[in-house]
């Protein structure tokens, strides 16, 4: 069973690669049907999972806090090696940068807040924030927006996937200045990354019975850069005749997801189109708070908030929504194969917002960070009662 174990959980056809994990101790684990994984807890195994931790900036420490919370009130088997990393707190360093990465080589899972990237130019361009996703090779960045029971939006019902190109492109840090007063900053886009990325998003259709995949590109403007990601998108979604193939400007996209966002299904596109889709889409559910992430590379996963924000405002005031944290962190526990914690987790937080008594502020509530973890607490409590 060890064996199986480890082998357990391939998680999208060819185009995403294993992603192994590194326990503990041996444990024995059944994978039981979706139906039935949440009636009964399976009996509690001497086996802890290892994952690393990285809490970022801003409001991630306190994020991280109520993740430990709720994971203590669920008895949940996760062990988390905790790191700081941060550019804007002096806690940042390359022999700091390689003891998580050490530790995440090690233990394969990770759930990480925002590592806030300053603007100011201090002799390196590439923050640590990159540095992590290359020397992981981080490349395939997801985020399932999914509109929450209880939350009423403009849209409601949204069930869409967002699958961003993350280690080239426009944030492939590489700038200069030419002369005096002229700033070349390049943008890199490769056929094998572009082809890449596009198998992972129509294997990742295919693994979830998704329908439709749209490209997401500006080529009538980028001939040759944009031209060759769409020119590779295309490729591949010849070899899925059962997928249906689109794509869509840029800007186009945006303004077609404020108006009908019904019509998307899945959307893979190159890094920074990713990063403004991401958050646009999660303003369409409830905003930042709410929405999670998740990035895969062939060997390694890390779980985040989908729409990436420090939200250094709120430090210490405890008004930060935990539920996007919450919900990356029941994601994480499903690809820990941990399926029966997994819904315990989400359909905690998922009955505070549809109860729609406990509401942080970005809900249009008054509640606090504390009271939302509480509730959830509850819910756990009573659900093993």
């Amino acid at each position: 069973m060890a064996a199986a174990l480890r082998g357990s959980l391939v998680t999208l056809a060819k185009g995403l690669s294993v992603v192994r994990l590194q326990p503990l101790c041996v444990r024995s684990l059944s994978v039981t049907s979706s139906q039935n994984v949440s009636e009964s807890p399976p009996a509690r195994a001497d086996s802890t999972f290892k994952v690393t931790m990285l809490p970022g900036d801003g409001v991630g420490p306190e994020l991280m806090t109520a993740v430990k919370e709720v994971f203590k009130a669920a008895d949940i088997p996760v062990e988390f090696e905790e790191f700081h990393l941060s550019e804007v707190q002096n806690m940042a360093s390359e022999e700091k940068l390689e003891e998580v990465l050490s530790s995440m080589k090690n233990n394969r899972v990770a759930i990480k807040g925002k590592i806030h990237t300053p603007m100011e130019y201090k002799g390196e361009l590439t923050s640590y924030e990159m540095r992590l996703r290359r020397k992981l090779d981080l490349f395939a960045n997801v985020v399932h927006v999914n509109s929450l029971p209880g939350y009423i939006t403009r849209h409601n019902n949204l069930d869409l996937v967002i699958i961003r190109e993350q280690t080239e492109g426009e944030y492939s840090s590489l700038e200069h200045e030419s002369v005096s007063g002229v700033v070349e900053c390049l943008k890199i886009i490769t056929r094998e990354k572009s082809r890449r990325i596009a198998k992972f998003a129509f294997d990742y259709a295919t693994k979830k019975g998704r329908s439709k995949v749209t490209a997401v590109h500006k080529a009538n403007i980028m001939k040759l850069g944009d031209g060759l990601f769409l020119q590779s998108c295309a490729e591949v979604a010849e070899l899925y005749p059962k997928i249906k193939y689109e794509n869509i400007i840029i800007d186009n996209c945006c303004m077609q997801l404020v108006q009908n966002p019904y019509q998307f299904d899945v959307l893979v596109m190159p890094n920074l189109y990713g990063n403004i889709i991401d958050n646009l889409a999660a303003g369409l559910v409830g905003g930042a708070g709410v929405v999670p992430g998740e990035s895969f590379s062939a060997e390694y996963a890390v779980f985040e908030t989908g729409a990436r924000h420090p939200f250094a405002q709120a430090v210490g005031r405890n008004i930060a929504n935990p539920t996007a944290m919450l919900l990356s962190a029941s994601n994480m526990l499903r690809h820990l194969n941990l399926e029966y914690h997994s819904n315990m987790v989400s359909e905690a937080v998922k009955k505070v917002i549809k109860q729609g008594k406990v509401r942080t502020r970005d809900l249009g509530g008054y509640s606090t960070t504390g009271d939302f973890v509480r509730a959830v607490v509850d819910n756990l409590r009573h659900r093993t009662v």
